[in-house]
């Protein structure tokens, strides 16, 4: 079961792939796809489209798992992070993945067993989680093969009640 991992951004979208067979994960490919802050919001949104797209096609993942967005009081970095999220949403639906949406929370607790956990457990759990010798990098990527672990791991309890 293959599934992409998107941790949404406008100047950096986190991404990750993880194949689960027989309750094993394995680490497919991980990156970002990024775009120059100069660049016209629309332009932005095209580059994470097109590149997403390459993506998908070279893996074809089942599964995908997208971070919910979360935010305090900067409303304008929710509305361009939403936009970019939107772009992912639709590249995932074109493609034919199933789409499922975790809160950074739930994403927490499925890895490290704690919703608070900070990013240096989080990174750790994902390299012994894929046998890594180091944490993967970016952070970005980094969340986004979290994201994707946690699907790995929710998945057989959602297909038993019907939901993935």
């Amino acid at each position: 079961m293959k599934t992409i991992g998107i941790d949404p951004g406008t100047a950096r979208m986190g991404w990750g792939v993880v194949d689960e067979q027989g309750g094993q994960i394995r680490l497919v490919e991980f990156g970002v796809l990024t775009t120059p802050a100069g660049m016209a919001q629309a332009e932005r949104l095209h580059r994470i489209y097109d590149g997403l797209s390459e993506i998908l096609g070279r893996h074809q993942p089942t599964y995908a798992a997208v971070e919910e967005l979360f935010f305090g009081k900067n409303v304008n970095t929710a509305i361009t992070v939403g936009q970019a999220r939107g772009v992912a949403l639709l590249a995932l639906h074109q493609a034919g993945a199933a789409i499922h949406e975790y809160k950074p929370t739930s994403v927490k607790q499925a890895l490290t067993g704690y919703g608070g956990a900070d990013k240096r457990q989080m990174q750790e759990m994902v390299r012994i989680t894929l046998g890594l010798a180091v944490a993967p990098h970016p952070d970005d990527a980094a969340d986004a093969l979290a994201i994707a672990i946690c699907h790995a791991y929710t998945a057989p309890t959602l297909r038993r009640i019907g939901g993935a």
